[in-house]
């Protein structure tokens, strides 16, 4: 995990809402903002809160797995 953004001014990430986000349930949204060196998510509910900082290896490591247990 990546503590600090590679991805300059963290203001200017264009965020997008996960396609897996249940539109019918509004508690359950992440959004995802990609950056040169890092994947970041954040819970949609919480715009300023923490937000997870990932090396793009280790995101498309991730990804597949995700749907996996749904």
């Amino acid at each position: 995990m990546i503590s600090e953004t590679s991805a300059g001014d963290a203001s200017k990430l264009e965020w997008v809402k996960s396609s897996y986000s249940d539109s019918s349930n509004s508690n359950e949204c992440v959004e995802v903002a990609t950056a040169p060196d890092v994947v970041h998510v954040r819970d949609s509910k919480n715009l300023q809160g923490p937000r997870l900082a990932v090396a793009r290896a280790a995101w498309k490591a991730f990804v597949p797995y995700v749907g996996e247990g749904c």
